[in-house]
């Protein structure tokens, strides 16, 4: 029989299950309600998930674009290139988040599209590295909590993320003693900012600082 036990305060309960949500309404991200023909409504928040940089060459010059190749990516020749020269890319990719009325998420990322090329890789890192930061805060501990099936335990903690999503990680027992009477904790996070809209940021959970 699995019996689950919690340590959480007040309604926070309803958290503990959602592995990752945008729970806050008044989050910098642009949210979307809808209602389905059973009257249950969800929340949908497109938020930026991820760049990287791809190297390539210049194919075919059409007009004032290029194509990129292997994949024929078409981009503006804004740094005036010529067919055969070595060419860096900032590609992104976003995810769309789905909350329904129980706090259950879906999430569906997107294909990588192509942004921006370069004339060279470092000046590539240098866009990437703005887009993409990873620093150490403290968190606002939702709460800790355990399951035991069949005399197993497992114990885990939830967190509040500062762009509003809720994230749960599996912890040791050793962590589960240590956070269960905290309101805090500290964490690495990764800050994913939109290229468009610099001050719209996504944050993912990249580990425990302590």
């Amino acid at each position: 029989m699995k019996r689950i036990y919690l340590i959480l305060g007040g309604l926070m309960l309803c958290l503990l299950l959602s592995a990752c949500g945008t729970e806050d309404q008044t989050s910098i991200f642009s949210t979307s309600s809808t209602t389905d023909d059973a009257s249950s409504s969800v929340d949908v928040a497109r938020v930026p998930w991820d760049y990287r940089i791809m190297q390539g060459k210049v194919g075919d010059l059409v007009g004032s674009d290029m194509t990129i190749l292997p994949d024929n990516v078409m981009l503006p020749n804004d740094n005036n290139f010529a067919t055969g020269d070595a060419v860096w890319t900032l590609q992104y990719m976003d995810a769309e988040i789905t909350t329904d009325e129980q706090k259950r998420n879906q999430l569906q990322l997107s294909a990588w599209g192509t942004l921006k090329s370069y004339k060279d890789e470092a000046s590539a890192k240098k866009d990437i590295a703005e887009l993409k930061e990873t620093i150490q805060t403290e968190l606002d501990l939702v709460g800790v909590y355990k399951t035991e099936n069949q005399g197993k335990f497992r114990e885990f903690a939830v967190v509040a993320m500062p762009s509003g999503n809720v994230i749960k990680q599996p912890i040791s027992e050793e962590k589960y003693a240590s956070l269960k009477d905290q309101k805090k904790v500290k964490a690495n996070i990764e800050q994913i900012h939109d290229f468009g809209d610099y001050d719209t940021v996504y944050a993912k959970f990249r580990g425990w600082a302590q």
